[in-house]
């Protein structure tokens, strides 16, 4: 059995959104189901895709481990993002926290630089 994960973001302005998560996640959309949705495929059967629903947006919150932490938030802040905050944990866990135009947030998490331990 295969499952598909989609996780949702609703945006208020969704050229803002294109523009802001095509910098975020490196690339345009993978697809464009219609003229209200933009989807990215982040791994095998797992897609992030932003919505244009101004009634809902600025909830959304989405965090993914990843193993290259330090080379993503580097590459990302190469795109002109940074992140919102950055935190460690006392397990070795770092995170992330960006926040798009209409405050939802995205964040990736993975093992702490030296750094922030």
């Amino acid at each position: 059995m295969t499952v598909e994960l989609f996780a949702g973001i609703p945006v208020s302005n969704l050229d803002a959104a294109l523009e802001w998560y095509e910098r975020l996640f490196g690339s345009p959309p993978s697809f464009r189901p219609n003229d209200s949705e933009a989807v990215w495929e982040l791994g095998e059967h797992r897609y992030v895709f932003i919505e244009h629903w101004p009634e809902h947006f600025g909830h959304a919150r989405h965090l993914l481990f990843v193993d290259d932490l330090e080379a993503r938030v580097a590459k990302i802040a190469e795109r002109g993002l940074s992140p919102a905050q950055r935190e460690a944990y006392p397990n070795g866990v770092s995170k992330a926290s960006y926040r798009d135009p209409d405050g939802n947030m995205f964040e990736f998490g993975g093992a702490a630089p030296a750094s922030l331990r």
